[in-house]
């Protein structure tokens, strides 16, 4: 079962989600902007070493603790390897109070009907098992919406739920992320129908079956006020999905409930090549400004 203490921190804890689940393929870019660039090193074995390095930096500097990082989504290399000297997830939990999160999916299918559904995950009950042994409290998996089609929408949020519900079965608790695009021209309709599926699932989930939600922010404040209500919604994360820190916070601080889960607007203006002091008053800065935006709702 999740830890007590755990669930009453994600249910109701003042603060946010790290995102730090770069995968293979954005983990280049994540690195770029730190500073460290692709002839830095020669192979992917070196790439994940750089970048665990910068998630380790992060996760030690002074002010990531649950007083205002509630929770952090780590990418599974992550939670195989050591933090400080000890487990990742167990690092997190027991000496800064944050909440541990496994990214699972493996990447996302050819788009069909305005989405991109995930990959199939074969393997998914092996992982959740080592996850769980671990430490880790919950999951988080990532599809994507490019257009309002009612069709891929419920298609989306369909597979999402169901996978959602094996997670659930393994004692975890799920972060579900249907992310909408926020460059698509019909991105409130889009919000509109995703709404719509979100509550028609949520309504069939048993009594004993609980998720939480990792949102696009969006268009219409307040939009997913009747999810992060709803009694078997344990929370709602938002995502930076491409904003910028300053617009993602304004945009955040409009809506009522929901916390944020930024992975590139919280590591923003973070560099290598920072002294720690400079590094940890950086990620301090960052880390206020997000907390502020996410209890203004």
């Amino acid at each position: 079962m999740s830890n007590a203490k755990q669930l009453e921190q994600m249910t109701s804890g003042d603060g946010f989600v790290a995102a730090l689940d770069q995968s293979g393929g954005s983990t280049p870019k994540a690195l770029g902007l730190y500073g460290v660039s692709a002839d830095s090193y020669s192979s992917d074995d070196e790439m994940f070493d750089l970048i665990h390095g910068m998630r380790s930096r992060i996760a030690q500097a002074p002010a990531f603790t649950g007083n205002k990082v509630v929770g952090a989504i780590l990418f599974e290399m992550t939670m195989e390897r050591e933090i400080a000297g000890k487990p990742a997830a167990q690092f997190l939990w027991e000496e800064r109070g944050v909440v541990p999160f496994l990214k699972v999916d493996k990447g996302l299918d050819d788009a069909t009907d305005g989405v991109k559904l995930m990959k199939p995950m074969p393997d998914l009950d092996a992982t959740l098992e080592r996850a769980s042994a671990k430490g880790i409290f919950g999951t988080k998996m990532r599809s994507v919406i490019d257009a309002a089609n009612p069709t891929g929408i419920a298609a989306n949020v369909a597979q999402q739920f169901e996978i959602g519900k094996q997670i659930i079965g393994h004692g975890l608790v799920p972060i579900i992320e249907p992310e909408v695009t926020i460059s698509i021209d019909d991105k409130a309709e889009a919000e509109d129908l995703l709404l719509a599926e979100l509550l028609k699932q949520l309504d069939a989930l048993n009594d004993d079956q609980n998720v939480m939600l990792k949102l696009t922010l969006p268009e219409t404040p307040n939009q997913y006020k009747l999810a992060i209500d709803h009694p078997r919604c344990t929370r709602v994360v938002a995502l930076s999905g491409g904003y910028d820190r300053e617009e993602a916070n304004t945009r955040l601080a409009k809506n009522s409930g929901m916390i944020a889960s930024f992975s590139r607007a919280l590591t923003e203006g973070l560099s290598a090549q920072q002294s720690d002091d400079e590094f940890d008053s950086a990620i301090g800065g960052a880390i206020d400004s997000i907390y502020n935006a996410s209890v203004a709702g």
